[in-house]
């Protein structure tokens, strides 16, 4: 069996939250454009395409840690996978797309959002996942960061908030499911591919009753906008960086570590939005947003600790 490298899946889930963090702007304006339904289907469906590839490629060559299906009982351990976590990251982005158009900002959809990082231990502790006292103390570091960081004036509760709230939900549903089907082994580059087809499938029911008005008349009309100059940039990057790589960055680096850590680290995804906009559009980085940044990622530290201590004592035994 091989060994996992709790500190490279680490790094590994940082760079995707750096990766979504930094494709914020290109999201934002490609649904603008092709409406947020669309650009959802577009993106996983590209997403799901470009990881066909690099299967073939990890099966002849292991680059990944792959683990291909060997009998029908993996086959169907992996539909399941794929199905399951496809139809939490359906909904999950659905929602937050929805809680969007509703009204919530950025900063308060990106806030809310991340509260998946206080269901994830909570929702954990019904499944039998321990979870280190120092780690819950990083959770409640993080979500003071986080607050921070993204709410700026009067916090109040609005239908679109709820909605990006019940999100985050089904996005710590995500994060627990992807947890256990690591656990069985599941291939993460093939499970990625899978839950991007499924995720594309659910997204063209909305894409047609909402963006095209439910007339197949708007198809072509719709395709046009999506192949224009900025909308393809957008969609490419979105589906190529964000789904493609990041998502599966994620799962491979959920492997091994502990799901409230992983999503600490993920949570990461807030700050590298506010730090991408300060160096590369050169918005202005408040002392509010700036200790924000600080508390998060001394929270990140903090929930090593309890790992490095669990080897120290495997050592002794």
């Amino acid at each position: 069996m091989k060994k996992t490298n709790t500190k490279l899946n680490v790094f590994l889930l940082a760079f995707a939250a750096l990766i979504w963090g930094t494709a914020f702007v290109a999201q934002s304006e490609g649904g603008d454009i092709t409406g947020p339904y669309t650009f959802t289907c577009i993106r996983y469906l590209i997403g799901a395409v470009i990881l066909l590839p690099v299967i073939r490629i990890g099966d002849k060559t292991d680059f990944y840690g792959g683990n291909k299906p060997k009998n029908a009982e993996d086959k169907k351990q992996l539909r399941l996978a794929g199905l399951c976590c496809g139809l939490c990251l359906s909904v999950a982005t659905i929602l937050q797309q929805v809680g969007l158009y509703y009204g919530t900002s950025a900063g308060k959809a990106g806030f809310l959002t991340a509260c998946y990082i206080i269901l994830v231990p909570i929702l954990g502790l019904f499944i039998k996942k321990d979870c280190p006292k120092i780690v819950w103390i990083a959770v409640g570091i993080t979500l003071i960061g986080l607050y921070l960081l993204c709410i700026n004036g009067e916090f109040k509760m609005e239908f679109g908030d709820l909605l990006e709230l019940a999100g985050s939900f089904v996005w710590a549903m995500h994060i627990l499911t992807i947890d256990h089907f690591m656990i069985k082994k599941v291939d993460p580059v093939r499970l990625s591919s899978r839950q991007f087809f499924v995720t594309a499938a659910v997204s063209a029911f909305p894409m047609f009753f909402v963006d095209m008005k439910g007339d197949f008349k708007n198809f072509l009309p719709a395709v046009a906008v999506a192949l224009s100059g900025k909308a393809i940039l957008s969609i490419l990057f979105a589906g190529v960086m964000s789904s493609g790589i990041a998502f599966t960055l994620q799962i491979i680096g959920q492997r091994g570590v502990n799901p409230t850590v992983a999503s600490l680290v993920m949570s990461l995804e807030s700050v590298f939005s506010v730090l991408a906009g300060w160096i590369i559009l050169g918005e202005k980085l408040t002392l509010r947003e700036a200790l924000g940044c600080v508390l998060i990622f001394g929270a990140i530290v903090l929930a090593q600790l309890p790992d490095k201590n669990v080897k120290q004592r495997d050592k002794t035994v």
